[in-house]
């Protein structure tokens, strides 16, 4: 019996669980269509600002052996030349698009909500947690749990899309920030952004290898990272979880699922292993599906039902 990939986020029917980032493929059309042709089932916008940012000079990104440090600067079109392009892929296709913006105030967030409210994208996400722009913006509003409920409160108001917070990995404890998010009025999470700021130093220049020093860190080394604090929020919240950092093969997506994850975000997989990533992952998530006999990924328990399960086991072995 063929096993199915096919699941709903927020009441939006994907054929597959796998979330192209914000920033991946860049902002045009074009790299959402070669996203979903190799297997994504949601895509995002990069988060997009009220007026254009050139981002940082380079370089802006350098791999190291757990993954890559980048210091992109949120460059994007701003808000209108960004609606636009999410405009041209609508016209084309029915994949749900997750619109990401970013602002430092709760002006400048309400501002962008109406533009998103008045475009063909599907969700608006509230990137609250960029940590590659901390010289020019200080800490992530995502380090206040106050912070947190006001905008999201703020912008649920007028919202006319389901309201995603993309919250930071950089607190000290994620728990009142999850719930701060939900009471204010969020219908999901997505989780993490990348770790950080980290810095790498070019020995033989004695000088930092990114221009701007610092940047976040993505890829293979913070999934554990990821994984724990999506299991803390999936324990504490009621509203879906975006669960990325660190997916790279399909044993690494499941793993996503069971911390409590309901679709799972895929990024600096595309450098390791291509555009392909998409399919690729799908396919191992399949082959882990038959070899496990799971149908489809409600199946696929959650970590506290792994736990009840282990217990019984060491019961009955016990007698």
């Amino acid at each position: 019996m063929q096993r199915s990939l096919k699941t709903e986020f927020l009441s939006k029917k994907v054929t597959s669980p796998l979330v192209l980032p914000a920033g991946v493929m860049g902002m045009a059309f074009s790299g959402f269509n070669i996203s979903i042709k190799h297997g994504a089932g949601i895509v995002t916008s990069k988060s997009l600002t009220l007026k254009p940012r050139k981002g940082h000079k380079g370089p802006v990104v350098a791999q190291f052996e757990g993954g890559i440090l980048n210091s992109m600067g949120l460059c994007n079109p701003g808000i209108v030349d960004g609606l636009t392009e999410i405009d041209q892929f609508k016209k084309r296709s029915r994949i749900p698009v997750i619109v990401s913006v970013f602002a430092t105030d709760l002006d400048d967030f309400l501002e962008l909500t109406k533009f998103v409210n008045k475009s063909s994208g599907d969700f608006l996400e509230l990137n609250l947690s960029c940590p590659n722009v901390y010289d020019e913006f200080g800490v992530p509003l995502a380090a206040s749990k106050n912070e947190v409920f006001k905008i999201v409160n703020a912008v649920k108001s007028i919202s006319e899309k389901p309201l995603i917070a993309k919250l930071s990995p950089n607190v000290y404890d994620i728990v009142p920030i999850v719930k701060a998010a939900e009471s204010a009025g969020a219908d999901a999470l997505c989780m993490i952004n990348t770790v950080g700021p980290g810095m790498m130093i070019d020995t033989k220049m004695c000088r930092p290898v990114l221009h701007n020093k610092f940047g976040g860190l993505s890829g293979p080394a913070i999934k554990p990272i990821a994984l724990k604090l999506i299991y803390q929020a999936y324990s504490e919240v009621n509203i879906p979880i975006i669960g990325m950092g660190g997916v790279t093969y399909g044993e690494d997506a499941i793993q996503m699922l069971m911390a409590g994850a309901s679709v799972i975000g895929v990024g600096t997989a595309v450098h390791y292993r291509g555009i392909e990533v998409f399919n690729k992952i799908n396919n191992e998530m399949v082959k882990f599906m038959e070899e496990n006999e799971y149908q489809n990924l409600k199946d696929i328990p959650k970590l506290e039902k792994l736990k009840i399960l282990n217990c019984e086991s060491k019961r009955n072995i016990n007698g």
